[in-house]
């Protein structure tokens, strides 16, 4: 009889003792987050900023993992295929989230279905540069160059299929430029051509092309950001210059994979609403060359119809320059 209520009083202890634990508050262990790329580029910069201010705001160690490859494809499928329970998240960008979609043709994850957005941290426009002695001034003198020219003028992007090359078509069926696609393997290979010489213009990251111009090497002829960049209040918008609602930009955000409980979604979703909104990070972000996410990006609804429209503008991009899905 002493053994059995023994046996009976050590079940109901167990059985306590997973009930709270199941009941534990989120989060009551180390939080994984994947940067799908190597260190050093701004969504790896970004998110172990915003490593840090996690685990401040959430009482528990953040990890930061790279896994690169597959233009962010890699580690976006790792985070896909992880369990959403909320210990595992993804530093998402264009290259995971509005490019492989429509470039890749056997994606191994949706962008949509397969995560659950938290917030977007911050974004970096994209500009059209031209060299410092040329003699347009605005987006009207290189459309009109680019139409008067016998051939047509040169401007070099990140790759074929980057986010600047899907922006710099949507610029041009946008504008009417005529202008000759030069890709270079990312953003910063193709600054030696055009420091030489050798390259007329650039669609470029603004983060890119701010140090250029603060030297003298480059002159930036239009931002595509919905207002003028604090970083380079003289720099008019596309929007200002005639291309109605044309904005683009290289963005880092906050993702978890679909089915993610609520109550971690509710409490990442107001740590990264509280990160974003402090006077340092925003000040981080503009001397990165970017500017934070506003009040609406930084939030789960805002994100999410962030990165469908920005999907939608890549599909009609890539179609228009008559990229297919290999």
């Amino acid at each position: 009889m002493t053994s059995r209520r023994a046996l009976l009083a050590g079940g109901a202890a167990l059985a306590a003792t997973g009930a709270a634990r199941a009941q534990a508050p989120w989060p009551d262990r180390p939080v994984r987050v994947i940067v799908p790329f190597a260190p050093g580029g701004n969504a790896d910069v970004v998110g172990r900023i915003l490593q840090q201010r996690l685990q401040d705001k959430l009482g528990q160690p953040v990890v930061v993992e790279n896994r690169p490859g597959a233009g962010g494809g890699v580690g976006a499928e790792a985070v896909a295929r992880s369990r959403p329970d909320g210990y595992t998240l993804l530093i998402g960008s264009n290259g995971p989230l509005s490019v492989n979609p429509v470039v890749q043709a056997r994606l191994p994850y949706d962008p949509v279905r397969d995560f659950a957005p938290i917030g977007m941290a911050m974004q970096v426009p994209h500009c059209l540069v031209v060299q410092p002695n040329a003699p347009y001034r605005s987006v009207a003198d290189v459309v009109a160059a680019s139409r008067a020219a016998s051939e047509a003028i040169g401007i070099g992007t990140a790759g074929v299929a980057s986010a600047t090359h899907l922006a710099l078509e949507s610029f041009k069926a946008a504008s009417g430029a005529r202008l000759l696609h030069v890709p270079y393997r990312g953003g910063g290979a193709a600054v030696p051509d055009f420091l030489a010489g050798n390259l007329p213009m650039l669609f470029t990251e603004f983060s890119t092309a701010l140090p250029l111009q603060r030297d003298g090497k480059a002159r930036i002829i239009a931002v595509a950001s919905a207002a003028r960049l604090p970083a380079l209040p003289e720099a008019p918008t596309m929007i200002e210059q005639g291309i109605a609602g044309f904005t683009a930009a290289s963005y880092v955000g906050l993702l978890a994979p679909t089915g993610t409980p609520a109550e971690a979604m509710r409490a990442l979703g107001a740590a990264m609403a509280a990160i974003v909104a402090e006077s340092e990070f925003r000040n981080r972000m503009t001397a990165m060359g970017g500017e934070a996410a506003s009040d609406a990006l930084a939030t789960p609804a805002g994100f999410a119809a962030f990165i469908a429209a920005d999907l939608a503008k890549s599909r009609a991009a890539a179609q228009a320059a008559e990229i297919r899905p290999e």
